[in-house]
């Protein structure tokens, strides 16, 4: 059984921890934060909820929250008991139109609606959506060998602006519309940095599975600016997974958003230790 010093001593460090977050709650009235959600803890229920509740948490300080989510695990998982099988072309799913009928199926129709009700549950309001309502996204084809992939050539942020006027957080779906009516899937982390840039987000946070950008001895680097990325790339320090995340940050902060954060999604109340504490979490990136 605990003591009343010990529920003192809980109260006092939650009393200073809120004391502390105070000019960072400030700094975020008003701005405009996206999010990239993916990875392993979007499959995970405990993790859901945590996510969630940041987000709402956020929402209720308020930072303007939009959330951008991916899926690959899970569209993996449909096409293979529906018994269609995907290539990959320099790691981007290829997407023919019975594939292409599956990734959205998956990620409007069960993703997208699941972290929208994880949102709501948690006391927000949460409203989801693809690239393809209200003309969020216009794609064009981001590769002949790719099918249907899109590369995103008009971001229309109206609607999410029209959201956070009536309070409410956007789950976007990473597909869009092409000109010609077809429907493209887009890379998630490559969705969410372009409605950061035409938001001007004060902060793109992509939640990954790793740390952040790490260097040649494997430390993670906790403040970054574009010149140093293009740098660890050249020297193959940056590589793999990480630079399709480090290319989203690049174009994302040429194209208006202040700051891009690549930090550990799996690590709990990533979000919030990123915006309302001194330390912040993963690798920040700026232009200079």
């Amino acid at each position: 059984m605990r003591t009343q010093a010990a529920m003192t001593r809980d109260w006092l460090a939650t009393a200073r921890t809120l004391n502390e977050a105070l000019p960072y709650l400030q700094r975020y009235t008003g701005a405009i934060v996206v999010v990239k959600f993916g990875g392993h803890a979007m499959g995970d229920d405990a993790a859901l909820a945590s996510f969630a509740r940041d987000i709402v948490l956020m929402r209720q300080v308020g930072v303007n929250p939009v959330v951008v989510h991916g899926g690959g695990p899970q569209i993996n998982a449909m096409l293979g008991k529906l018994g269609i099988t995907s290539a990959f072309v320099r790691g981007k799913r290829v997407t023919d139109a019975a594939t292409v009928e599956v990734v959205e199926m998956v990620l409007s129709g069960l993703i997208n609606k699941r972290i929208a009700q994880a949102i709501n549950m948690q006391g927000g309001r949460a409203v989801g959506l693809s690239g393809k309502d209200a003309g969020l996204i216009v794609c064009e084809p981001d590769d002949p060998d790719l099918g249907f992939v899109g590369r995103p050539a008009e971001v229309n942020p109206a609607v999410l602006h029209k959201l956070f006027e009536a309070g409410m957080i956007p789950v976007v779906a990473p597909l869009g519309m092409g000109r010609g009516g077809e429907t493209y899937n887009i890379n998630g982390d490559t969705a969410a940095g372009a409605v950061a840039a035409a938001l001007k987000a004060d902060r793109l946070l992509l939640l990954t599975d790793t740390p952040g950008v790490k260097d040649a001895d494997g430390q993670v680097i906790t403040d970054l600016t574009a010149a140093q990325i293009r740098e660890l790339t050249e020297a193959g320090v940056i590589a793999g997974g990480m630079i399709p995340k480090t290319e989203t940050a690049l174009h994302a902060l040429e194209h208006g958003v202040r700051a891009v954060v690549i930090l550990d999604g799996r690590a709990p109340n990533a979000c919030l230790l990123e915006l309302f504490t001194a330390h912040g979490a993963g690798s920040i990136i700026r232009l200079g």
